[in-house]
């Protein structure tokens, strides 16, 4: 007795629904589970794939603004520009070019942020866009782990069927049926 491995045999008896009525992923994993085919990139790899210099940019700079050595290297050079466009200066004979108030200071901090904040964003969405594409990945193996469980326990029952069978019969007849 051969047992039917085709995709839809397989929806049919392992999730007992009709293939026509599962999702596309169920679909692609039943596909897979019935060819032997394993699974191809993950999602890190498949987004690594397609990244445009554009979005490594990106990263790159939401990496670089959210750490902390960024935070403390920009705190220094805000300490430094204030210092020299103090009046404290004046007394070396220096003349600030930006004193207080510093509004080429809020210029220059307005444009950055005004920059930096997008940038971080498509950098954030396309993280999310890999979360989604993983979560997905991880369905997919969960799913695939627990149809092929399904149908080892299947085939582990059809071997405990035979084996019944074959108690019932005697040694003689054992030889007869292998």
């Amino acid at each position: 007795m051969k047992l039917d491995t085709s995709p839809e045999a397989l929806a049919k008896e392992l999730l007992g629904r009709p293939f026509a009525e599962l999702d596309v992923e169920e679909r692609a994993v039943l596909h897979r589970v019935s060819t032997g085919e394993v699974m191809g990139l993950d999602a890190d790899e498949r987004a690594a794939a397609k990244m445009t210099f554009g979005d490594r940019l990106s990263d790159k700079v939401a990496a670089i603004g959210g750490s902390w050595a960024f935070i403390c290297s920009f705190a220094v050079v805000l300490l430094t520009w204030m210092v020299i466009n103090s009046r404290v200066l004046e007394d070396f004979g220096l003349h600030p070019f930006d004193a207080y108030p510093y509004i080429f200071l809020n210029l220059m901090l307005s444009m950055l942020a005004a920059l930096q904040a997008p940038i971080i964003m498509m950098s954030q969405n396309r993280q999310a866009q890999k979360d989604r594409v993983s979560a997905r990945h991880d369905y997919e193996v969960n799913l695939r782990t627990t149809i092929e469980l399904l149908r080892l326990h299947r085939k582990i029952d059809h071997v405990l069927a035979r084996l019944g069978q074959l108690e019932g019969v005697g040694p003689a007849d054992r030889e007869h049926h292998e």
